[in-house]
């Protein structure tokens, strides 16, 4: 009879290997290895494309004014532009301060609280997001114009005046603070104002002791988001305010105008100051403190 195959150590008889079960499960693990690296070649090749896309938009735009220098970058020193940069950061800053200042309660109401109605005050908010530009201008411009508002509106002079260049960025530019704000809120768990309240903290001290300290973060998502789209809108600032040079004119309106008389460089020239602004607040915010998710789904 044949005998079975002894341990070096005598302590028992050993299994035989079975080379067809290894080959077997080395196939399968090398089946699994080729499709992870297919999928994750598949979702690098569509992100490559859309950063290519970003990227040699811009490349583009910096070739082009480095052909034609002169006719590009000359029009930056001229006072219509300069008056419109100057209002374009005051305005976009002033816009930030308003935005935060009335969505960060907002915010923190639809992250704590359940109310009757609450689903309906959700979409109201989503409307300036999803509305095109064009239609919030001429909303605006209809209240301030055929509706009682109009006596304040012939007091103050807003229509059509600087106010309401602000009013415009600030009708769209709010909405997403609200939901970059509420999505801060969601994220900061309500037991550290529990426990602030049981120490003895009214609920507005735990807000201003707590939440908003741990929602920091958030809140510079929320600006920088804020003022960056201050700072392009175009639509609703140029129905609104209208486009009067050394008045209203912000910078997206300048190089609607420039365009309009078939000046591309001037265009391309005041675009590029609006690419080295939002690149100069967008990678400072990142470095005071970081810009993590901007309002998911919500950016047109």
């Amino acid at each position: 009879m044949g005998s079975f195959p002894v341990e070096k150590n005598g302590a028992g008889p050993t299994t035989p290997a079975n080379p067809q079960r290894r080959d077997a499960t080395g196939a399968r693990r090398t089946r699994v290895y080729w499709g992870d690296l297919s999928f994750y070649l598949c979702l690098g090749v569509l992100a490559a494309t859309y950063v290519g896309l970003v990227l040699a938009m811009l490349a583009a735009d910096f070739f082009y004014a480095m052909q034609e220098p002169g006719p590009v970058f000359s029009k930056l020193w001229t006072p219509e532009i300069r008056y419109a940069a100057w209002l374009s950061l005051i305005s976009s800053t002033i816009t930030t301060v308003l935005a935060l200042w009335v969505a960060t309660p907002i915010g923190y109401l639809m992250s704590r609280r359940d109310f009757s109605g609450k689903t309906f005050v959700d979409g109201i908010l989503d409307i300036p997001i999803f509305l095109p530009p064009l239609v919030v201008g001429l909303s605006l411009l209809i209240l301030f114009r055929k509706t009682p508002l109009a006596h304040i509106d012939n007091y103050f002079e807003i229509a059509l005046h600087v106010p309401a260049v602000i009013i415009a960025q600030f009708a769209v530019a709010a909405a997403f603070a609200v939901r970059t704000l509420r999505q801060a809120f969601d994220e900061i768990t309500p037991r550290c104002e529990q426990v602030a309240l049981t120490l003895g903290c009214t609920r507005s001290q735990a807000f201003w002791r707590v939440v908003l300290p741990e929602a920091r973060r958030g809140m510079l998502t929320a600006a920088t988001l804020c003022w960056a789209r201050a700072l392009g809108e175009f639509g609703p600032v140029l129905v609104f305010a209208g486009s009067t040079r050394r008045r209203t004119e912000v910078l997206p309106v300048s190089v609607h105008m420039e365009l309009s008389i078939g000046n591309l460089e001037g265009a391309l020239g005041v675009s590029l100051l609006m690419v080295v602004i939002a690149l100069f607040v967008l990678f400072t915010a990142r470095y005071l403190g970081g810009v993590e998710q901007v309002a998911e789904g919500y950016v047109p």
